[in-house]
């Protein structure tokens, strides 16, 4: 039975095709599709970015431990 019902819906789509002006191109349904996940995909990774950056300290931190102890090199002459 599947083959009669994809049959016949092809039946059906192809006089809808034959109307559709020849010189006009469309995005139709898959380009809406395709546009439409696009568009999630950016806002999840924006989504995703806001949150990675409200995790970053973007203040400097003064050293502590064996960092501030070592001493400076000394500049050659």
């Amino acid at each position: 039975m599947p083959d009669m019902s994809a049959s016949l819906a092809l039946t059906h789509l192809v006089p809808l095709a034959k109307e559709v002006d020849e010189n006009k191109v469309t995005p139709g349904v898959l380009g809406f599709i395709v546009f439409a996940v696009m568009a999630l995909a950016v806002w999840g990774l924006m989504k995703s970015m806001n949150k990675h950056m409200q995790k970053v300290d973007f203040k400097e931190s003064a050293q502590t431990g064996a960092d501030s102890k070592a001493p400076a090199a000394e500049p050659k002459s």
